[in-house]
């Protein structure tokens, strides 16, 4: 019988002592909305478009690893439809996009494998400030991608590496999406990414 009480507790104990730890691996990063509304006019209405490089917003820290994937997976579908789509007629229109991360928390490399779900979760969230060539906003989609602690720590990081493939997926796709008719398209974010109101 003593036993089996020292079993429960010993139970117990080390469930209490996880919890504070799994709480501990959620990111901070919060989406603020699962849908992002249409622009107000398609981007094909533009006789060019210009995309400038993935910028970090001010205050935030990335290796320039990470922003690099993030780069490059955002670039990958766009470049070869942004020369196709600059050799149309010019009508003195242009629309200007700044894709920016405005918050990252990223685990990876030796962190990752050494700690596991311990290391915490990766989250990112980017948005694109689309605008005209006088400055009016036409858009200002944003983008939300996370790695769990748990599933990023036992695949020893592969889904944190993923997380930056999918926001560069995300945000590419809505440029793509909305030339021909504007209509939006999806942040990445589920309920659990929403910051709370």
């Amino acid at each position: 019988m003593n036993r089996i009480l020292t079993r429960r507790t010993l139970a117990a104990c080390m469930v209490a002592m996880a919890l504070p730890l799994m709480h501990g691996c959620a990111t901070s990063v919060k989406a603020t909305a699962k849908q992002n509304p249409p622009p107000t006019e398609a981007f094909s209405s533009f006789g060019r478009i210009e995309i400038k490089p993935v910028r970090l917003a001010e205050g935030q820290k990335a290796n320039p690893g990470t922003m690099d994937k993030i780069q490059a997976n955002f670039d990958k579908p766009l470049k070869p439809l942004l020369s196709q789509w600059n050799q149309r007629p010019d009508n003195g229109r242009r629309l200007v996009i700044d894709p920016v991360v405005e918050q990252i928390e990223f685990t990876h490399g030796a962190k990752r494998v050494l700690l596991g779900p311990l290391a915490g979760s990766s989250g990112v969230l980017m948005r694109l400030y689309i605008t005209d060539g006088k400055g009016a906003t036409v858009a200002t989609p944003e983008f939300f991608q996370r790695a769990d602690a748990w599933a990023a720590g036992f695949v020893f990081g592969v889904h944190d590496n993923l997380m930056l493939t999918r926001i560069g997926e995300l945000s590419s796709d809505y440029v793509i999406g909305n030339f021909d008719r504007a209509k939006g398209g999806p942040t990445g974010a589920d309920d659990k990414a929403m910051a709370a109101k």
